[in-house]
């Protein structure tokens, strides 16, 4: 497809904004605005549809029946909800088919931390716990802020499903942290998911690339901002039940402060942090992401191969 005809200047598109309207479409944007919603969409897309072979191949290690049930129960919310970024791209002239079928797995947009696979039901829940708050503070700030108006209204379902799978998660992690063994596998996951979770929110705020989020209104908050919206509900969260993170509230500037040096090396295969290495620079945390983790191409191939079989077949 080819991208679809655009009417306004960044200043008229500014203009409207200024006066509490929304974007309805491509023909009330500029054609930078339009870029901006289509980098912000595939994101959330691709983390959406990639959540679904990695919580599906944890879903096995469920101890019952109900839980594995509710595991694909949250699986279908996901690909429901990359199915809805998908659509609105599609409506701004991006060949989906393309987009999902025809990348390589490195060019899927999703956060590095789907590409480590969860291989117990303690990543499982700890997943739901800090990858879907994760996911849910980033929506519910697009909910709150965006001036796209289609992606505002898909999003009062979508933060629905989201506070069920977070939730989820929380009420698992509540209930076998009780238990000293399940307690233990709990914090042995936090270890290594709660500072991949830190890095989900992106590169901070002085090393930002793309500022079209914000100046259009597509979000409200910043990178470091929404990283301290999930620490504020994250970290009470854990002290409450005993459950260690490297992190702390400042109760002088009422921020949350990390604990050890960020960002850091992570050995994705061991599914450890190099704390003796120390801070390390962005530039090679994006050589990492770039790079993608272990489950990368396993993944998408998955998410591919239904498609692959059937134009192999009518060949």
């Amino acid at each position: 497809m080819t991208a679809l005809p655009t009417r306004l200047s960044n200043d008229e598109v500014m203009s409207r904004l200024a006066a509490g309207k929304f974007v309805e479409g491509p023909q009330h944007a500029s054609e930078d605005y339009v870029e901006a919603l289509k980098r912000t969409l595939i994101v959330s897309a691709d983390t959406e549809l990639i959540s679904a072979p990695s919580y599906l191949g944890a879903a096995p290690s469920a101890p019952d029946t109900s839980s594995y049930m509710s595991v694909l129960s949250i699986i279908q919310d996901e690909v429901g909800h990359a199915h809805i970024a998908y659509r609105m791209l599609r409506d701004l002239g991006v060949d989906t088919d393309e987009l999902v079928y025809g990348r390589q797995p490195h060019e899927y947009k999703h956060p590095y931390a789907f590409d480590v696979p969860l291989e117990s039901w303690s990543e499982m829940i700890v997943a739901n716990a800090f990858y879907d708050r994760a996911g849910f503070v980033l929506l519910s700030d697009v909910f709150t802020h965006t001036t796209y108006a289609p992606w505002k209204r898909a999003l009062v379902k979508v933060d629905r499903e989201e506070t069920f799978h977070l939730r989820h998660g929380e009420r698992w992690i509540a209930k076998l942290s009780k238990d000293p063994d399940a307690k233990r596998k709990i914090q042995d996951a936090v270890d290594w998911m709660f500072i991949l979770t830190l890095e989900w929110f992106g590169l901070p705020d002085e090393l930002k690339r793309h500022t079209g989020q914000n100046t259009f209104k597509l979000k409200g908050q910043t990178n470091d901002e929404l990283r301290q919206t999930w620490m504020s509900a994250t970290v009470p969260f854990c002290e409450s039940h005993d459950i260690e993170v490297p992190a702390h509230l400042d109760s002088e500037t009422g921020t949350y402060v990390i604990d050890c040096a960020f960002p850091m090396a992570f050995d994705a295969e061991a599914k450890e942090w190099d704390h003796a290495g120390g801070q390390i620079s962005w530039d090679q945390v994006m050589e990492r992401w770039r790079n993608r983790g272990p489950a990368n191409q396993r993944f998408v191939r998955q998410l591919q191969r239904g498609h692959a079989q059937l134009v192999g077949a009518g060949s």
